[in-house]
């Protein structure tokens, strides 16, 4: 079992910056590749960026350029830091977690906002 806890969100205004944190624990061994999502109202989750294992990253075409993702392996935190942020970065931002199996594992996700 895997336990995802995200912090860092919040409300920024358009152009602003926020680093949302994902912290790991228990089989935290298993993990293979963590990946953000985003779901907005009304609309499906699309995935944000992923980092693997070994370090490799991918990125939506919509965040290229302005968001990258991260690792703390000592901390078992992933991050996603968020520049020049746009009103339709406006969404509920969760961390996942894959192992081998695979597994998903899923934090409780946190709100950001981007006011115009």
């Amino acid at each position: 079992q895997v336990q995802l806890v995200e912090s860092g969100g919040g409300l920024v205004q358009a152009g602003g910056s926020l680093r949302l944190s994902c912290a790991a624990s228990g089989s935290i061994f298993s993990i293979t590749v963590m990946t953000w999502y985003r779901q907005a109202p009304g609309k499906q989750r699309e995935l944000v960026a992923t980092i693997t294992r070994g370090g490799s990253t991918n990125y939506a075409d919509s965040v290229k350029g302005r968001f990258t993702v991260s690792r703390d392996n000592a901390k078992n935190t992933v991050y996603l830091q968020m520049n020049n942020l746009k009103p339709e970065d406006t969404a509920v931002y969760s961390c996942n977690a894959q192992d081998h199996y695979p597994t998903h594992y899923w934090g409780q996700g946190t709100q950001v906002t981007v006011s115009s």
